[in-house]
């Protein structure tokens, strides 16, 4: 009984996480000045006086995380995805915690008095954030596709497989999307950097309140 409560508080976790970081953003986002949620993507607010409330909130969601992929091993193992699934969210809760560390360069006109263009030679730190986000919002299309498996496995788990790849394609098609537009600066790249954290986010929740 006692390791059953300790699964499901590890579930919980997963649950959590992603509405912590979707509100805590959101909410910091709005209020900060100069600003703009619909082109300035949400690592840019670990710039700035009051950066250090994101960079808290990448750390901790990513902890979540690794719990909630713990809670995961317990539940699924040895079966389908028992593996390779909480691999996959491991991966994406590491990845968030360590772009918590590395933080980008300013740039894009923020914080404020930044030039729009930023600066032609990135910083270390801003590499890593970047090849870490890349990391991110690739694990979890992947753990969509070892969940959508095991899925269709289970009595009547044609309409959740469905989901599950429907929400991996959809992320990788929005990661598309936010690359381009961040190539070409354009005034959406915010906005498509949220409807991929949404569709990612999501997802982990749901999963997290299936295995609940």
């Amino acid at each position: 009984m006692r390791a059953r409560r300790l699964t499901r508080a590890l579930l919980a976790c997963g649950a959590a996480a992603p509405a912590l970081f979707i509100l805590v953003f959101l909410l910091d986002g709005a209020t900060r000045a100069g600003y703009d949620p619909t082109y300035h993507p949400v690592s840019a607010l670990s710039l700035g006086e009051r950066g250090w409330l994101q960079i808290v909130n990448f750390v901790l969601t990513g902890l979540l995380l690794l719990a909630f992929a713990v809670g995961m091993r317990r539940a699924l193992h040895p079966g389908p995805a028992g593996t390779w699934g909480p691999v996959a969210v491991a991966v994406f809760g590491l990845g968030l915690l360590l772009s918590g560390t590395f933080v980008m360069d300013p740039m894009r006109g923020y914080p404020p008095g930044t030039s729009r263009g930023g600066g032609t030679d990135q910083s270390r730190h801003h590499v890593l954030h970047d090849n870490l986000g890349l990391v991110v919002f690739l694990s979890v299309p992947l753990a969509c596709v070892v969940l959508a498996r095991r899925s269709l496995g289970r009595p009547g788990g044609r309409g959740w497989a469905a989901y599950d790849l429907l929400s991996g394609v959809a992320g990788l098609g929005l990661l598309v999307a936010f690359g381009t537009a961040w190539e070409v600066d354009h005034r959406s790249t915010g906005l498509i950097q949220r409807a991929m954290i949404l569709v990612d986010w999501a997802w982990v929740t749901v999963l997290a309140l299936r295995l609940l």
